[in-house]
C-alpha cells in the first residue's frame, strides 16, 4: 500500500497538472508583480501620497492581487486543473486566495520592516506564498 502512495508521486497526471500550475502560476505571479509596480509607480507619481510606504505597498499588492486573482481563476480552472468553473469552486477558490492575499500582506509587511524595498520586498513573498497557494486552490479545485 505505501508503495502505492509513492508511486503516484510519478503518475503522469499529476506531473502534467504541477507542470500546468508552474506555467499558469508563474504567469499571474508576473502579472501580479508587474500590476504591483505599475501601481506603486502611479503613487509615486500623483500628487495624493499614502502616508507611508507600507501603505502604499498595501494598495499595490491588493490591485495587483485582485487582476491576477481574476486571470488565476480562469486559468487554473480550465488549463492547470481541467476542471471547468462553478460556484462551489469559485468560493473555495476564493477562499484559498482570501488566505493567501491574507499571508501576503502580512509577509510583505514583515519583509518592508525589516528594511527591504518596496519594489523588492514582494518577491520573497511570491517563494513563500506560491507553494501555499498551490496546496490550497488544487484541494478546492479538485474536490
Amino acid at each position: 500500500m505505501q508503495i502505492n502512495k509513492f508511486s503516484n508521486l510519478f503518475d503522469k497526471n499529476k506531473r502534467g497538472e504541477a507542470l500546468r500550475f508552474i506555467l499558469a502560476g508563474t504567469s499571474a505571479t508576473l502579472l501580479q508583480y508587474a500590476v504591483y509596480l505599475l501601481c506603486l509607480w502611479l503613487i509615486d507619481k500623483a500628487k495624493w501620497r499614502a502616508p507611508a510606504p507600507e501603505i502604499q505597498a498595501a494598495i499595490a499588492l491588493t490591485i495587483g492581487y485582485l487582476v491576477s486573482f481574476t486571470y488565476n481563476y480562469f486559468v487554473s480552472s480550465y488549463y492547470t486543473f481541467r476542471v471547468g468553473i462553478g460556484i462551489k469552486r469559485g468560493l473555495g477558490f476564493a477562499f484559498a486566495h482570501l488566505v493567501n492575499f491574507l499571508l501576503q500582506n502580512m509577509l510583505l509587511q514583515g519583509f518592508l520592516w525589516v528594511g527591504i524595498g518596496r519594489e523588492t520586498a514582494i518577491i520573497p513573498v511570491f517563494f513563500i506564498c506560491v507553494p501555499v497557494n498551490f496546496v490550497l486552490v488544487r484541494f478546492f479545485l479538485k474536490k
